[in-house]
């Protein structure tokens, strides 16, 4: 069955990721439900990717809403571009790094 929140690793992590380019208390709404289709490659399990992976489900579906929103959405920032640089080094980027202005 499709799930109207998509379904896959880069389409779930995008998706995820575009809610938090929004203020931290829009963030929050409907991020958790991108997090159920979230697949992880075979490739990546076992790997820091899955690792990442993992800790990005946590902390995107263990938020209290209202409850430290900034500090959560910044966290939840910071394992996305953890989690980013960690898949262009699996596939061959050793010197992956998000950048001043990421």
């Amino acid at each position: 069955m499709t799930s109207p929140f998509g379904h896959g690793f880069i389409t779930n992590i995008v998706l995820i990721a575009r809610h938090f380019a929004l203020p931290p208390a829009q963030a929050w709404p409907g991020a958790g439900d991108h997090v159920d289709g979230l697949v992880v490659p075979e490739k990546f399990q076992g790997t820091e990717v899955g690792e990442l992976t993992t800790l990005l489900r946590k902390k995107v579906i263990w938020h209290q809403p209202g409850t430290m929103d900034a500090e959560d959405a910044r966290e939840v920032i910071i394992t996305l571009n953890r989690l980013i640089t960690a898949i262009d080094r699996e596939l061959g980027i050793a010197d992956a790094v998000i950048g001043e202005f990421g």
